[in-house]
């Protein structure tokens, strides 16, 4: 008798063992996934954060200036030859108009260029007006170029045929009320932007980042929609504070000098934050680094150049637009 119970008593819970050990074994692991903190400490540890980026092996702007005084641009036919110049302007505009030797190549492919070109040479990028070539080199030095550079006010600087700056500077917010001089309210600390992927590879993630970025074309806003009402819009002014206090910034306008990844969290992370500076060149480059980090971050076209031009032009140190070169150009049809 003892020997069925026993039996019996097998038959009941070898099955219960059974069934309980395949149910854990067929459940599935966790999804790991990658976020803000994967890609920000891959982006620390590979020398990305934004002052390194910006200024390490060289600084990331170069004016177009001829080789006997320094600068880049061969007097005999006004060409760049220690570069590999990407004219990132509309094939109509290329056509119309580009440096001899410069290949006409979309913002959305820079990447997949400057793999086929190699790194015999350093990239330079040209746009119209400096500002938007500065998301194209953002994204060549997170990828493996880091010393591309952005060449100095754009096609505007090379030729007056193609000056789109003389007509964008002006001084609008001199005697606006919503133009001051006061002191900045301390930043903030926000929560980090709370995307998610489903890699947990930093390069992978940053990858995805930096293609997202190139393709994503709202990045930029009117000085002057700004001035109408600077408290509709989270502003930052990514200069000195003797020039913030100075020459004077929208009003409410955070200070914020020194924009790293140790204190990125004064931005908010799920609304617009609006960066300025001397002429949108600096901020296009610096709104591109954040958009990758995932805040919808955009600069303010031509900066406070198209603000307060002839206070700016005062003050000692800054980028003011003057007039273009008169360098010869090639057309195609």
């Amino acid at each position: 008798m003892k020997k069925l119970l026993n039996v019996i008593l097998l038959a009941v819970i070898l099955p219960a063992i059974v069934f309980t050990g395949c149910k854990d074994d067929d459940e599935p692991e966790p999804q790991q996934k990658g976020n803000f903190e994967t890609l920000s400490n891959y982006m620390a540890d590979n020398g990305m954060d934004l002052p390194d980026i910006l200024f390490i092996p060289t600084k990331w702007v170069v004016a177009p200036e001829l080789i006997a005084k320094g600068g880049i641009v061969d007097p005999t036919d006004n060409s760049i030859p220690g570069y590999y110049t990407f004219d990132i302007r509309s094939a109509d505009d290329f056509n119309a108009g580009h440096i001899k030797g410069s290949m006409n190549v979309d913002l959305t492919n820079v990447l997949t260029k400057a793999n086929e070109v190699g790194n015999e040479k350093p990239i330079l990028i040209v746009c119209a007006s400096g500002q938007t070539a500065g998301r194209a080199v953002m994204a060549l030095r997170m990828s493996g170029f880091p010393d591309a550079r952005v060449m100095k006010f754009g096609m505007a600087y090379w030729n007056e045929a193609f000056d789109v700056w003389s007509g964008k500077i002006g001084d609008p917010a001199v005697g606006n009320n919503n133009w001051v001089t006061d002191a900045s309210a301390s930043l903030p600390t926000n929560a980090y932007p709370g995307w998610e992927t489903t890699s947990t590879d930093g390069a992978v993630i940053l990858a995805d980042a930096v293609t997202a970025m190139l393709a994503d074309g709202d990045w930029g806003v009117s000085s002057s929609l700004v001035l109408d009402d600077p408290l509709g819009y989270n502003t930052y002014n990514y200069w000195d504070e003797a020039t913030y206090l100075s020459v004077g910034h929208y009003k409410g306008t955070y200070l914020y000098t020194d924009i790293k990844l140790d204190n990125v969290s004064a931005l908010p992370a799920e609304d617009d934050c609006l960066i300025y500076c001397d002429t949108g060149q600096t901020s296009s480059i610096v709104a591109a680094w954040l958009k990758v980090l995932g805040y919808s971050s955009k600069s303010i076209k031509y900066g406070v150049n198209s603000l307060s031009y002839q206070v700016l032009e005062g003050a000692s140190g800054h980028v003011v637009w003057h007039h273009s070169k008169d360098y010869t150009y090639e057309t195609s049809k």
